[in-house]
């Protein structure tokens, strides 16, 4: 047993504090596997986590960070062996049990998921949460039984995490791509991904007629709020929304006249807990419609000397596309 680094939150007389230690490996939490983390990334829950913004962490002292991809270092699972290479997201990493910003981690080896062929360690991490969660929306959207036939798809927060993947994946696969942001001065960033046009969140804004006009047969939407509320009033008869996150908040001003109309249907994604064979279906859909050259275009590297710093600056918008962490 020894010492590693890692990014440990602790409790404060006021809310909490995040700092770039040394951590106990005799400290790791029970589980069957222990992985030795190679690359972790930065999502909006992490920026949450480490600048304590929200009541993300439940349990202290936490070592922050929700994804990791690495090398199964020891295992009494069957289905894992030492060398195995997986990826790990969510399950309450970073919020109840021991996370990913550190260079070793213990988990139950029914949270892992093979990584999937042709796909680095690296390539997992600059997918990460927000990509993964991107292709459970698609996949629910397609279950819905849309196509790209059945019309437009609309992205919120589109340069963001969640939005470059989907608009990545969305604009592969054959959808016309409506990429909405609030930032306009990354249009050809966001045509570049595959976006057929980009329109300002400016026409999401503002309280939400109960019927507005039709515009798309579809959405991922990351933001919530009035964002979702619009979108759900503008789709067409019979189509559907993936909701997957809360950037502009937890409410919805909404009313059920989309619902009972248009037949919309509001399709909630959940990244955490979400059944493994799901888990495993979504990564290896991204090993096939995710761009290899679009996903290295919508990604930067940073250490993790840098994570907390990044996480001030992914809740305040000025994050695009994804970050990868570097860990070993």
């Amino acid at each position: 047993m020894g010492t590693f680094k890692a990014i440990r939150i602790d409790k404060a007389d006021k809310g909490t504090t995040a700092a770039l230690t040394q951590f106990d490996e005799a400290e790791l939490m029970e589980g069957d596997v222990t992985v030795a983390v190679e690359w972790s990334t930065l999502n909006y829950k992490d920026g949450l986590a480490v600048t304590g913004k929200a009541p993300v962490v439940r349990r202290f002292p936490m070592i922050a960070g929700i994804d990791f991809a690495g090398t199964v270092e020891q295992s009494s699972h069957p289905a894992w062996k030492t060398g195995d290479k997986v990826v790990c997201n969510g399950w309450g990493m970073g919020e109840t049990h021991l996370g990913a910003y550190a260079k070793k981690a213990r988990v139950k080896g029914d949270w892992l998921v093979r990584l999937p062929d042709g796909m680095s360690t690296r390539d997992a991490m600059a997918v990460g949460t927000a990509g993964y969660t991107a292709m459970l929306s698609v996949l629910a959207l397609e279950k819905h039984g849309l196509t790209p036939k059945s019309g437009p798809i609309v992205v919120t927060g589109a340069a963001g995490g969640v939005g470059s993947v989907a608009s990545a994946v969305l604009s592969k696969l054959g959808y016309h791509v409506i990429a909405s942001t609030g930032r306009m001065s990354e249009a050809d960033y966001l045509k570049g991904l595959g976006a057929a046009e980009v329109i300002d969140r400016a026409e999401l804004a503002g309280p939400a007629k109960p019927l507005a006009k039709e515009r798309w047969a579809g959405g991922v939407d990351s933001v919530g709020s009035t964002t979702l509320a619009n979108l759900l009033s503008m789709t067409k008869y019979g189509g559907a929304i993936a909701a997957c996150g809360l950037a502009a908040g937890m409410d919805l001003p909404s009313s059920v006249a989309p619902f009972i109309l248009r037949g919309v249907c509001l399709l909630g994604i959940d990244s955490v807990m979400c059944p493994i064979e799901q888990r495993k279906l979504a990564w290896n859909r991204l090993a096939s419609d995710l761009d290899k050259a679009k996903l290295a275009d919508i990604t930067h590297e940073i250490g993790l000397d840098q994570v907390i710093g990044a996480g001030a600056e992914i809740l305040a918008g000025k994050v695009r596309g994804r970050i990868v962490v570097k860990i070993l």
